[in-house]
């Protein structure tokens, strides 16, 4: 089931999506929020009230918000599909371990808002991705225990200032942090949706203004979900509602030549196997003194 968060009349709810054109207003039936009823178990119970009730709101009626719009975390896996490690030309041989930067939630917007280009840089890149949120809390969780720990999938475009991840030796955390850099959304799909084989080879592509940038699958990963979760509940305790965004294919726009940076009025939809597509434009961020 879709489950997103949302604001209408300046009230904010969460809700689930039927035939991705109405939603049934759990907040109101449930009240908390979506990262409280994960954290409870209730999920399950949610599903069944969706069920039960009528869809009485459009969803263009509503104000989208990132599925989880308070995350406790946002962990993000660097350089873990196969070819996007030869996609570096450097000579590397393949990581033994995962990558992995964090972001602020201010460093993202919501599916049909704009991803901002700073002043600071024309460097704006895109990054499809598949995000994982974690629904059990758990630490040195077993690889064949980690599909018990995905409350769902939702989907990034984990937007990068190519510039700026270069300003320091070892750390990017710069240029993945500008304020709405990047976007998620538009909903969660619960994980009883998927099963192993779903997770292990499931497509994801990116377009900009209809081109095909990326095209891949979760078999291309170096370090698929299950160990992505393994691997990070060793020093993280992961906790329901926390996001792990697992990595993006070849193709972004640094990798062409010359590339293919961002520019104000393109369009990226990123869309996800079984989850759906998260659509953003791109303007130059406001000035909003």
């Amino acid at each position: 089931m879709k489950f997103i968060s949302f604001e209408i009349n300046g009230i904010q709810s969460w809700g689930a999506v039927k035939d991705e054109t109405q939603v049934v207003d759990l907040g109101s039936l449930m009240g908390q929020d979506l990262k409280s009823v994960i954290s409870e178990g209730r999920l399950s119970e949610a599903r069944e009230l969706a069920d039960a009730n009528e869809a009485r709101v459009s969803i263009d009626d509503v104000k989208l918000l990132s599925p989880i719009p308070n995350p406790r975390m946002i962990a993000c896996i660097g350089v873990n599909y196969a070819n996007r490690n030869a996609e570096y030309k450097d000579g590397s041989e393949a990581p033994k371990f995962p990558s992995l930067f964090m972001r602020v939630p201010e460093s993202f917007t919501t599916h049909g808002e704009p991803l901002w280009r700073p002043p600071e840089s024309d460097q704006l890149d895109y990054e499809g991705e598949i995000v994982v949120v974690i629904g059990k809390a758990g630490r040195r969780i077993a690889e064949e225990d980690a599909y018990d720990h995905i409350a769902g999938l939702t989907v990034m475009n984990e937007g990068t200032l190519r510039d700026w991840v270069r300003h320091a030796k070892f750390n990017v955390t710069q240029g993945k942090n500008f304020c709405n850099s990047g976007a998620i959304g538009p909903w969660m799909v619960s994980a009883d949706e998927f099963d192993a084989n779903m997770y292990e080879n499931m497509r994801i592509t990116t377009k900009v203004n209809g081109e095909l940038r990326q095209d891949d699958t979760t078999a291309s990963m170096m370090f698929p979900l299950k160990y992505i979760i393994h691997y990070c509940s060793k020093f993280f305790e992961l906790q329901p509602g926390d996001i792990i965004a697992t990595g993006t294919p070849n193709g972004a726009g640094a990798r062409f030549d010359p590339p293919k940076y961002l520019v104000p009025g393109d369009e990226i939809e990123v869309e996800v196997e079984g989850v759906g597509k998260l659509i953003n434009g791109v303007i130059d961020e406001p000035n909003l003194s």
